[in-house]
């Protein structure tokens, strides 16, 4: 059962979400807040939050901060009517797991739950790939950032949306290798989940926005 919070200013649009969620038996509803500092507090210690980001008191992505600090492994989607790519990339940067925009189907939105909770892949890769574009390479790193070939190569994988088993079959290797390296990655880069990740990717220039990852080399080891 994924126990899903919902977060928004406007009763109506909870009770919408609410509504939608329950249709589906591997979702619950265990909380509600109408102001981003609720929101932190009722969203601490769930497995998924749907955030707005125009709310009183405290705002999506100030209580995202803070939600994601104080409970590491609640997931954020933040769900918004603006279809922004600056709003976006700073929820993203937040630390959301990815996002939605209001106006989409409800079969959208249960999918992204879905996801964000198994953190199989990223959420709308695409879409991250054309919002991360006037970022990429503008940050350093806190650390020095040293991947193999064989994790850079798994990272551009990730940034494209695939999950262990396509990885796995691309590389032509074992599921457990892909996982293996898979938290390599996030431990070096010191990223939350796979959609930091990407976004580091992109900031950090660790790979080409919007270019498909090279097949690899006949020499090339999983070291």
């Amino acid at each position: 059962m994924i126990r899903v919070v919902l977060a928004d200013d406007e009763p109506l649009i909870r009770e919408g979400w609410g509504a939608m969620l329950s249709l589906h038996d591997d979702l619950a509803v265990v909380g509600q807040a109408a102001d981003g500092r609720e929101a932190v507090e009722a969203g601490a210690g769930a497995d998924v939050v749907l955030m707005d980001v125009r709310m009183p008191r405290m705002d999506g992505l100030a209580a995202t901060v803070e939600l994601t600090r104080r409970s590491p492994s609640t997931r954020v989607v933040v769900v918004t009517t603006f279809e922004n790519d600056q709003l976006v990339w700073a929820a993203l940067r937040a630390g959301a797991a990815g996002y939605v925009l209001k106006r989409a189907p409800a079969g959208e939105l249960v999918e992204a739950v879905r996801l964000v909770h198994s953190r199989r892949a990223v959420l709308f890769p695409d879409a991250l790939r054309r919002i991360a574009s006037p970022h990429h390479g503008s940050a350093r790193p806190r650390r020095p950032v040293a991947l193999t070939p064989r994790e850079l190569e798994v990272l551009r994988h990730i940034t494209l949306g695939q999950a262990n088993p396509e990885i796995a079959a691309a590389l032509h290797v074992s599921r457990e290798t892909i996982k293996t390296h898979v938290t390599n990655v996030l431990d070096k880069l010191g990223a939350r989940d796979r959609t930091h990740a990407a976004v580091l990717a992109y900031e950090l220039g660790l790979i080409l926005h919007g270019v498909e990852p090279d097949r690899p080399r006949p020499h090339q080891t999983d070291r």
